[in-house]
């Protein structure tokens, strides 16, 4: 079951964003326009519980999902969540024109010239974005079913129910498409930087451009910190998320494994830029700003190295710029360090928000 399509909107959804490090919760209420935060959670998970997108530790998981909702009094029990990984391609094609209905029954046969899996294996959905004279764009997303299959059950092992399964690209460009109201000719690539993965997202206007997901994300900071420095886990992060230099630890070699680091970073988003520039037929518009969002995000120093790297302005995506935050509710010192690991959450959310 993957549901992409933007009008299935069904009040009272919770946007559950299952990451390889934390499950992250929002829930909104309200109207397109004028949405306020009514719930939010954040609860790290072990180490190596999700990998690549595939939940390894199903109960570990499923623990967490009922903890980050009792542990903030999110009421809701209806679950919208998404997938992410290798496991997920999502492709923009061209078919020829046809009825709605003749689409639907030829999707499959479309979607095996673009699948590296066996149809069969797979959840498929498909969007119609545009169409030509002769022709429809289609946007379509794969994803293993095992994939999905887990995600549903760590959900429902926790007492939740799970009514959509987006992808995390498309969550990603759906809270920019909220928060931000892009113009149609407005060319951007979103980035998601997790623990463990990068969801590299290019969006002009509102249409989905092109989707990458890399392997590479804030666990690549900390390995190495660990590798080159002899630290432990616990002062390796203690060293990425901004702490002082352990005894006998020259400043400057943190720096330079953060340039490194930093420097693989830029050239997966750099290649990313290649790919859409090489397979799109709108590869004129070249992208004008990189968003950051994701744990790896807040990384310092991250977002001017990308933007000297990449040449164009790097700066945070700001999941709740439309959104109402009741401050009294809402500690706004808490709401400031979470805020760009809730992208995808808040994302999700919205699908429960009535238009």
């Amino acid at each position: 079951m993957l549901n992409l399509k933007k009008s299935i909107a069904r009040k009272g959804i919770v946007g559950l964003d299952i990451g390889s490090s934390a499950v992250k919760a929002v829930e909104l209420e309200g109207r397109a326009g004028q949405a306020s935060l009514a719930g939010l959670g954040y609860e790290q998970l072990p180490p190596d519980t999700v990998v690549d997108g595939q939940i390894m530790e199903l109960n570990a998981v499923s623990q967490a999902v009922a903890e980050v909702f009792n542990a903030n009094q999110i009421n809701a029990t209806r679950v919208a969540a998404s997938v992410s990984g290798s496991a997920v391609i999502v492709k923009n094609i061209v078919v020829p024109k046809m009825s709605e209905e003749e689409l639907d029954e030829s999707i499959d046969w479309h979607a095996e010239e673009h699948i590296p899996f066996d149809i069969n294996d797979v959840c498929l959905d498909y969007q119609v974005v545009g169409a030509g004279a002769d022709s429809l764009f289609v946007l379509m997303a794969a994803c293993k079913r095992d994939y999905v299959t887990n995600r549903r059950q760590a959900i429902q092992l926790a007492g939740k129910e799970p009514v959509i399964i987006d992808v995390d690209a498309f969550a990603l460009q759906n809270c920019y498409e909220y928060n931000y109201l892009p113009g149609p000719e407005q060319t951007v690539a979103l980035l998601n930087i997790g623990a463990a993965n990068m969801t590299i997202q290019i969006v002009s206007g509102t249409r989905s451009m092109f989707t990458r997901d890399a392997s590479v994300g804030g666990n690549q900071y900390t390995a190495m910190l660990q590798r080159d420095l002899g630290l432990t886990y616990e002062q390796a992060e203690a060293v990425k998320r901004g702490g002082p230099a352990p005894d006998g630890v020259d400043e400057k070699q943190i720096e330079a494994i953060f340039a490194h680091v930093t420097d693989m970073l830029a050239l997966e988003v750099q290649k990313t830029f290649d790919f859409y520039r090489a397979t799109t037929d709108e590869s004129e518009r070249a992208v004008e700003k990189v968003l950051l969002a994701g744990g790896g995000s807040k990384l310092r120093g991250l977002a001017e190295s990308l933007s000297e790297r990449l040449r164009v302005p790097v700066e945070p995506l700001d999941p709740f710029r439309r959104i109402r935050v009741d401050a009294r509710r809402f500690d706004p010192d808490y709401m400031r360090e979470f805020f760009p690991e809730m992208v995808v959450a808040v994302g999700l959310a919205l699908r429960g928000v009535e238009g």
